[in-house]
């Protein structure tokens, strides 16, 4: 995934070996139902089979291209963004597409806007860098799992924005699994991103397959060390990403 306002798809199937997980900072809290993250070490994330080094390669371009569309289009908003932190609320609200077939909290004060490439944006008044959208594209994968790990997965999408032009700085702050309705099968990802089109942000994102369709939530929120993201509204935008998953429709 090569990271927007801050990811149809066609990929084989792959059998993975047990999935395995890195935490560094990020901690849920398992009593309250939200992820568990398990340590790892690097080389126990990539054990997984490939059918064949051809469609592997094949397969992560094609599921970084849609990450990287999806993230670009984040990042590319034009409302410009304010170094003042103005006092928010915290409440969220629930939003359910039901022809898409997912749901989500969001911030209730953040408002809907239209973007080309979005299945849906939010975007925080007169700070369009800080933003919740959600893109959903068609897949040949039953589940994530088919493809790879999560910290395979957050391997990837390090290297690749690593590679853009734009980028100056990408570090991985958490990766996990989390099972969602009905066992779906959700990897998270946090990290931060300095770049030269925003500067520092915070980006927490989720994904999961379901009905041969990728759905793919990205949160981004700047955090500059001139006004750096609070513990309050981080544990909203952690709320959020926790919240992403089917609805009852699909």
């Amino acid at each position: 995934m090569r990271a927007g306002a801050g990811g149809g798809l066609v990929l084989s199937s792959s059998s993975t070996s047990n999935t395995s997980l890195l935490h560094s900072s990020c901690k849920l809290n398992k009593q309250h139902g939200k992820p568990t993250l398990v340590s790892t070490t690097l080389s126990e994330s990539l054990q997984f089979q490939a059918v064949s080094t051809t469609k592997r390669k094949f397969n992560l371009s094609l599921l970084l291209g849609i990450a990287n569309t999806a993230i670009s289009l984040f990042f590319s908003t034009s409302t410009p963004a304010l170094d003042v932190k103005d006092e928010q609320s915290l409440e969220l609200k629930r939003y359910t597409d039901e022809k898409e077939g997912f749901t989500l909290l969001i911030p209730s004060s953040w408002i809907k806007v239209e973007k080309a490439g979005a299945t849906v944006l939010f975007e925080e008044m007169n700070k369009g860098i800080n933003n919740v959208g959600v893109v959903v594209s068609p897949v040949r994968l039953n589940s994530l799992g088919d493809f790879g790990t999560p910290q395979f997965v957050a391997d990837k999408l390090i290297q690749a924005e690593k590679h853009k032009e734009s980028t100056k700085d990408a570090e991985v702050i958490g990766v996990a699994e989390r099972s969602g309705h009905g066992g779906l099968q959700v990897y998270e990802f946090e990290y931060m991103l300095d770049s030269t089109r925003g500067g520092l942000k915070r980006i927490f994102s989720a994904a999961f397959v379901a009905s041969k369709k990728l759905y793919l939530l990205n949160i981004t929120y700047s955090d500059k060390p001139e006004n750096p993201l609070d513990t309050s509204t981080k544990i909203m935008l952690e709320q959020v990403l926790h919240s992403f998953d089917t609805s009852s429709s699909i």
